[in-house]
């Protein structure tokens, strides 16, 4: 495999722009984990949701005040809130939470199953600042339903897409997660979305964490790996009337930049913070629980923030094993931190899968 020197180029002002930001680590991106509650049971789920889970739901004031701790130290337009879950739609006092932080400065936006998104949710939701929504669809009928272990789950969520088709006010987009099951179904898939009215689809392809670590057909092969990269360059390539990417996962060797619009770089502790349902102050929401870095209840997040994350922000601690003699290692630093397992071993390397 050989770099383009356009690539190559592009990879080492990336490279240079991931340290000066590590240096700095603005903090762009906050996920609040609301909730472990959900009314599915998904067969890739990170996290372990239940209807009943072991963690109680983070009170809103909680959240709220690290909210106003971070005023002082950031600017709200540029400190964009993710609230998920679990199912972020089960909390009945999501539309306050949002209020409080459209009033704040605060652009927010929620993930969800889209199972719970009538007409009149929504409404209340846009009424309450939300400035965007993401929507999975995991396949047509039969694969989504799979996926999600519940009958109406894709009839729901295609309802959720319908309304959103209509509003201008709140950016939207759906996310796709490919597994052997809907593997062969991409175009078809595609082609329902656009129908359905949407205009930018993110795809992932499903890492073993979780409960997705005993479901094999989740896996994709290398080859089928491959297939996709192919198929969302053709899509990007070919087709102006969806945006297709593939999500921020690892590095990609020579699929960088023609599969997403920009190269791989994992914002984990550098751009992106998470707080979770117990308190736990961490980068992104899909990284190991092990890789908390403190909690708003014994610890201020700031402090933590400015003071911690060394290990998200210094990726030496990685270049071991197959990192060790990798030629890519200068633009990959260890792939995506939420691709290591509780012992700090990588599970999966996205550029070997699909060079070697």
């Amino acid at each position: 495999m050989a770099l383009t020197l356009r690539q190559r180029t592009g990879l080492e002002l990336q490279r240079s722009m991931r340290h000066t930001n590590a240096k700095l680590h603005p903090l762009r991106s906050l996920f609040w984990e609301c909730t472990l509650r959900c009314n599915m049971n998904c067969r890739h789920c990170g996290s372990d949701c239940t209807m009943v889970p072991g963690v109680k739901d983070m009170p809103a004031e909680d959240f709220l005040k690290v909210i106003d701790s971070l005023i002082p130290h950031v600017n709200p337009n540029e400190t964009f809130i993710i609230i998920t879950g679990g199912e972020a739609l089960l909390r009945t006092d999501l539309e306050s939470v949002g209020l409080e932080l459209y009033r704040k400065g605060f652009p927010w936006g929620i993930v969800s199953n889209g199972y719970l998104l009538d007409k009149t949710r929504l409404e209340s939701l846009i009424a309450s600042g939300m400035h965007s929504i993401t929507i999975s669809i995991d396949g047509l009928e039969e694969s989504h339903n799979w996926m999600r272990r519940t009958p109406q789950a894709f009839e729901k969520a295609m309802e959720a897409v319908r309304l959103l088709s209509a509003e201008r006010e709140i950016l939207w987009d759906v996310v796709t997660c490919v597994n052997q099951k809907n593997y062969t179904q991409l175009h078809d898939l595609k082609e329902m979305l656009i129908a359905a009215g949407v205009r930018h689809w993110r795809i992932f392809s499903v890492f073993a964490m979780g409960r997705a670590a005993g479901e094999s057909e989740l896996q994709l092969s290398n080859q089928q790996l491959k297939g996709l990269m192919d198929f969302i360059e053709d899509c990007r390539k070919h087709d102006s009337r969806i945006d297709v990417s593939y999500a921020c996962e690892g590095f990609l060797g020579d699929y960088e930049r023609k599969v997403r619009d920009h190269f791989f770089y994992c914002r984990s502790g550098i751009e992106v913070a998470s707080i979770r349902c117990d308190g736990a102050i961490s980068g992104c929401t899909s990284v190991r629980s092990e890789m908390s870095q403190g909690n708003i209840y014994t610890d201020d997040f700031w402090d933590v923030w400015q003071n911690r994350f060394q290990m998200m922000r210094d990726r030496t601690w990685a270049h071991k094993a197959q990192c060790a003699t990798c030629k890519m290692w200068r633009y990959c630093e260890g792939s995506g931190l939420h691709l290591y397992d509780d012992n700090g071993e990588l599970l999966t390397c996205h550029f070997n899968r699909l060079h070697n």
